[in-house]
């Protein structure tokens, strides 16, 4: 076989392979996840925390820059000059005998020079480079709380909709349920229809409720399919991978954890360290603008040499002069317009601005608290009600189911009790949402999430 007959099967191979991997590449992969989980997958891969992780970096390299003052900064130069024509100099003519206001044209100097420089800058003190130094742990620590209070609310969103999804397999389960029982219960009155025992309208009401029933399973589905689509958004995941929800919610869950007790702590709000700690670096910027007012000492030197030819022979044969000298410089501010002050005045603005918010931001803690507690006690107390209510309803539906099978019940009445079921069915489910979102609501208010 020749090259070209080699070449075009390591090509054809190669193109495989390719088409190999981006198969595999493209897999959809399938995820179990518990509500913990869910919210570990989303820290991983939700672009705000992304972006947050990257501000963090981004502060790092920031903080190093910050060093990087404080540091020795050596520099190198090295150049060449040829004079095509040498500089001339006017010497007095009194030097050489002339008469006085006479001056001789003299040329110094030689065609080629070379130079080459090590230079040493060290900040000996600066005030305010002082001040970013002390700042450079707190500008981190900012930037990681502002991550972390992404993920708070990332996290609130995506215990509200897996638990409202998990909640709609409930939901499918009932619906499931009552459209099996509107099967037996058509067939039934089918049967009775066909022996005369029915009239041909009790057949239709029956099969327009289950009619019903299979639209509002349909809708169901569709709202489950989307809301499945926003929560891999939320949490950053392919949509073409599948997702299932392993954690189960019943009543007595929602109920647990609930307490009485109003005691918290706004430290224990994300929200309220992410701006404590804006409040510290406004402090720091008061002091790194007031120390702008001391003189800055730095130190410098440098060592040089000189070659100076006539010829093209620089890294021949010749001397090579040296220079070196050390000196410490010394800036005192005197005037600047009062910009300095202004810059004071501004960053104390700033700060009151910070503990204002810091206040208000207090209130609102306390008020969401309340009334985050309020609306758990009130959605627990409806959840309970409607849990009882369904059970009630249900009971009410069997015992007209019975008297419907031996003859003494009608078809109205057992329509109507059907429809009491299904409505106490949906108020509880409604309920028992509505509790998993007020203790979602309450946890995150009391910073226990």
């Amino acid at each position: 076989m020749n090259n070209r007959g080699l070449t075009r099967i390591a090509s054809l191979v190669l193109v495989l392979m390719t088409g190999i991997s981006l198969v595999y590449a493209q897999t959809p992969t399938k995820h179990a996840f518990t509500i913990q989980q869910a919210v570990e997958y989303a820290a991983k891969n939700n672009v705000q925390v992304k972006n947050a992780l990257l501000n963090i970096q981004s502060q790092q390299q920031t903080n190093r820059e910050i060093t990087a003052a404080a540091l020795p900064n050596i520099t190198g130069s090295a150049g060449i000059t040829d004079y095509i024509k040498i500089p001339t100099s006017l010497l007095p003519g009194e030097i050489f005998g002339q008469p006085a206001g006479t001056y001789i044209p003299v040329q110094f100097g030689t065609k080629y020079n070379s130079t080459a420089t090590i230079q040493l800058q060290q900040l000996l003190f600066d005030g305010q480079v002082f001040i970013a130094l002390q700042a450079r742990a707190t500008s981190i620590e900012f930037q990681t709380k502002n991550k972390e209070v992404t993920e708070e609310v990332i996290k609130t969103n995506i215990h509200k909709i897996y638990y409202q999804l998990v909640l709609s397999k409930t939901q499918l389960e009932l619906l499931d349920a009552n459209i099996a029982r509107l099967e037996k219960l058509k067939h039934d009155a089918g049967e009775l229809y066909k022996n005369g025992f029915a009239e041909k309208l009790d057949l239709d009401k029956i099969s327009v409720q289950l009619a019903n029933l299979q639209t509002e399973k349909t809708k169901a589905l569709n709202s489950i399919s989307i809301g499945y689509l926003g929560l891999k958004t939320l949490m950053g995941m392919p949509v073409k991978d599948t997702l299932v929800l392993t954690d189960k919610i019943s009543d007595e869950q929602v109920k647990e954890d609930f307490s009485n007790d109003t005691a918290y702590q706004y430290t224990d709000r994300k929200e309220f360290q992410y701006l404590s700690l804006g409040k510290k670096l406004n402090e720091f910027n008061i002091k790194r603008y007031q120390l702008s007012y001391i003189p800055t000492l730095s130190l410098t030197g440098a060592y040089s040499k000189n070659a100076q030819r006539n010829k093209f022979d620089i890294f021949g044969k010749g001397d090579w002069f040296t220079t070196s000298y050390v000196g410490l410089n010394l800036s005192v501010p005197i005037f600047d317009g009062f910009a300095r002050s202004a810059r004071i005045k501004r960053s104390r603005i700033e700060l009151k601005q910070t503990e204002n918010q810091l206040e208000n931001l207090k209130l609102t803690i306390d008020s969401e608290v309340d009334q985050a507690k309020i609306n758990f006690k009130s959605a627990l107390a409806t959840m309970i009600t409607q849990k009882k209510n369904m059970e009630l309803a249900e009971e009410v539906y069997n015992q007209t189911k019975k008297k419907f099978e031996v003859g003494t019940g009608s078809n109205t009445e057992i329509t109507a009790a059907q429809t009491d079921l299904v409505t106490a069915q949906t108020n509880y489910i409604s309920s028992l949402y509505s509790a998993i979102i007020a203790k979602v609501d309450y946890q995150k208010a009391t910073g226990k999430l």
